[in-house]
């Protein structure tokens, strides 16, 4: 009885220790982390905060913690930006139609290029990832565009990131590790490439779609030299050009909104600011793509793993 005892007793102790032991772990792990994600979110809060404060106290860099002053003003006289609407519009147009034609680009050549029967399956592929490693260089790229008659033209935002040699690799090694008897059973029951394409390879690649559609979604909403080297007319402006244009001369931002503001508003016009004009701005620019982005993220680690490793 005192052998029991005396092993309950230890195993109790053991049980104790273990449990302390993951308690402080636990609580590390939460303060590491916690630090981390406020870190990360600290400086977006810091900028919202800033827009929504008195202008001047923004200015002297007053507002840290908590808004000083709030008023939404700065969106108001935003939103009465020349040009801003129709730059919202050319920037949604650009991310959704060269997104689902990135994407469904990347995931047929990917899969095309595993299918053995394809003629000079090697070369082609060989062929579109040396393209990763040479670049001609801006001068020449401009004047293949404009060749092509894609300047001042809505497509130049388009054709020339439809194809992304790094998405197509991703995808590439995501269809090679599915299990290759779906494809075969298929053929078996006189399915054509398309029918598979569409109705087996596409279901089945969902995570490495949406990593892709996050990450070019991304690269289309936040673009904007593209619209600097090609676009010379204001119809074609992107929402981050006219963040770029004007972060450059705030100063005739400034002007612009306070010529735009109504006059029963001129004071509040009148207090803007070069920091107040670049933060609102920043907000609205970050602000869709901040939306969409945690429904895509839950993808990530599954795309990326399975379509970045063999094996």
């Amino acid at each position: 009885m005192k052998k029991e005892n005396q092993l309950i007793t230890n195993k109790r102790n053991k049980i104790k220790k273990h449990s302390f032991s993951d308690r402080l772990l636990d609580v590390i792990n939460y303060t590491i982390f916690s630090l981390f994600a406020f870190v990360c979110v600290y400086p977006f809060y810091y900028i919202f905060i800033n827009t929504i404060s008195n202008n001047k106290i923004s200015e002297k860099g007053g507002v840290v913690w908590i808004p000083k002053g709030i008023h939404f003003q700065n969106y108001i006289d935003a939103f009465r930006i020349p040009g801003l609407g129709q730059a919202a519009m050319i920037s949604i147009s650009r991310t959704v139609i060269g997104t689902a034609l990135t994407v469904l680009v990347a995931i047929f050549l990917g899969y095309m290029f595993t299918r053995e029967n394809l003629f000079k399956r090697k070369i082609w592929y060989r062929f579109v990832v040396i393209t990763m490693y040479f670049n001609a260089g801006i001068i020449p790229w401009y004047l293949t565009m404009m060749n092509l008659g894609l300047t001042n033209n809505f497509l130049g935002y388009i054709l020339p990131t439809m194809i992304s040699p790094f998405y197509i690799i991703l995808t590439k090694t995501y269809v090679e590790s599915t299990p290759k008897e779906i494809q075969e059973a298929a053929d078996c029951d006189g399915a054509g490439v398309l029918q598979i394409f569409f109705k087996i390879m596409l279901p089945i690649c969902k995570p490495i779609l949406a990593t892709i559609a996050i990450f070019t979604a991304v690269g289309h909403w936040n673009s904007f030299q593209d619209t600097l080297l090609l676009m010379t007319q204001e119809k074609f402006y992107t929402l981050q050009f006219i963040l770029y244009r004007y972060l450059q001369s705030s100063q005739s931002l400034s002007a612009i909104i306070n010529a735009t503001a109504g006059s029963a508003e001129a004071i509040l016009a009148n207090t803007q600011t070069q920091t107040s004009i670049r933060m609102t701005v920043t907000i609205i620019v970050a602000l869709p793509i901040m939306m969409i982005y945690p429904f895509f993220q839950r993808f990530f680690v599954k795309g990326i793993m399975i379509g970045a490793v063999k094996g």
